[in-house]
């Protein structure tokens, strides 16, 4: 070969070395969701070359959104008992690495104000989109690099790592993070692609399904209750193990509000809920002690009911006239009703009006620790997509920064 062919090969080797260079990273993150964006920023935090892919045109869609458009982004007393999951302890690990203190001190660093509501709930002061813009903020003090919009066409696994193909182009990567989410509000992108790679690699995936979702009437039931639409009580309700004391919303296609999204994460689809509408009233003596009355039992029930709460009960349980004409076996018998009235849905609204996917890929293929599959090393799974589901209330967020940070600081 003459001086001129070796200058060109050596020229060709080097321009090869570069673009091999230029796609080799040490994590790619697939998803910018919560969980990929904090896992992306403790990568890189740690001196980790890192890629972040996300296939929609909008970053941080799920959180802007979250919280009426303030991100309710944490709660005060998140534990593992705030959460569902086939193995319950699962979750302990990470959640006590990263708590909601950790959380809490990041939002003040960048300034962001927030209070508190009810139950340990907290929120940004404004838009959650200062939220976005932190989590974006912590990318690039990572040096993390962005595809974005970028589908993904498939993982492989190459040797000791992963290769990534992307219409962009195939990328490399020592460990692979799946922050794909789950199901839920598919109109800004949801897709079961993480579901997809989990079991690709060997590992189950508990079925999905959707969670913190309102629940349809049974036909009867709306035919009856449909005009209550908006109407809402504070009342407890309870299925399964869960039991939640929080305001119940009438819907113009079932039932709604912070109780029933609550219950719904504990509903098997057949059995009945039961709805306590005198949550901490001693119902029997309250209606006993009404006798006297010359009301007529609906309107004694609208002391304690909205009023038309109170017409719709007892026009459906048959009962009418005036308290005082009704002996004791018939008013424990509506007591009893009024604290175990017994509804059974007739399904959920769906992935489009849950806030959460429950399910999800199965925690016994993966390391509490590190988020990483036991049976891939260098493959990891975090935030909604695993088989961790929190609570109404911030729980949710606070799982994606605790799993998110976990794996960020192995991947």
């Amino acid at each position: 070969m003459d001086g001129q062919g070796a200058r060109i090969l050596r020229a060709l080797t080097a321009r090869a070395r570069a673009l091999a260079a230029d796609s080799t990273y040490d994590v790619a993150v697939i998803g910018a969701g919560a969980a990929g964006m904090m896992c992306a920023a403790e990568a890189g935090r740690r001196g980790r070359r890192v890629l972040l892919i996300e296939h929609y045109h909008l970053l941080g869609e799920k959180i802007r959104i979250s919280g009426g458009g303030r991100c309710n982004f944490t709660n005060l007393n998140a534990g593992p008992a705030n959460y569902l999951s086939g193995n319950p302890d699962f979750c302990r690990s990470a959640l006590a690495r990263y708590t909601p203190r950790d959380f809490i001190a990041l939002v003040e660093r960048h300034r962001i104000a927030w209070h508190e509501k009810k139950l340990g709930q907290l929120f940004c002061d404004d838009s959650a989109l200062g939220v976005v813009r932190m989590l974006r903020d912590e990318c690039d003090r990572g040096r993390v690099e962005w595809w974005m919009p970028c589908p993904v066409d498939g993982i492989t696994r190459e040797g000791d790592g992963w290769s990534v193909a992307t219409p962009r182009g195939e990328i490399r990567a020592a460990s692979v993070v799946i922050a794909t989410g789950g199901l839920t509000v598919p109109k800004i992108g949801a897709t079961p692609f993480g579901y997809r790679i989990a079991e690709q690699f060997g590992l189950k995936v508990v079925r999905p399904r959707p969670a913190l979702v309102p629940l349809a009437f049974a036909p009867e039931a709306l035919a009856r209750y449909a005009d209550l639409s908006g109407v809402s009580v504070d009342a407890e309700v309870s299925c399964g193990d869960g039991r939640f004391r929080e305001n119940l919303l009438f819907t113009h296609r079932g039932l709604s509000g912070p109780a029933i999204l609550q219950i719904s994460s504990f509903w098997d689809g057949r059995s009945p809920l039961s709805i306590d509408l005198l949550p901490g009233v001693d119902a029997p003596a309250w209606l006993s002690d009404l006798r006297a009355s010359a009301a007529r039992v609906e309107n004694a029930l609208a002391l304690r009911l909205p009023k038309r709460l109170a017409q719709q009960w007892c026009d459906a349980h048959g009962i009418r006239g005036p308290v005082k004409a009704l002996g004791e076996a018939r008013l424990r018998e509506i007591a009893a009703g009024l604290q175990n009235w017994r509804v059974l849905p007739s399904g959920t609204l769906g992935y489009a009006k849950a806030e959460v996917t429950l399910g999800g890929v199965d925690t016994s293929g993966l390391s509490s620790k590190t988020m990483g599959a036991t049976r891939a090393p260098g493959l990891f799974f975090i935030g909604e997509v695993v088989d961790v589901t929190g609570w109404l209330g911030g729980y949710n967020f606070q799982w994606a920064w605790s799993s998110g940070h976990a794996a960020g600081q192995f991947a």
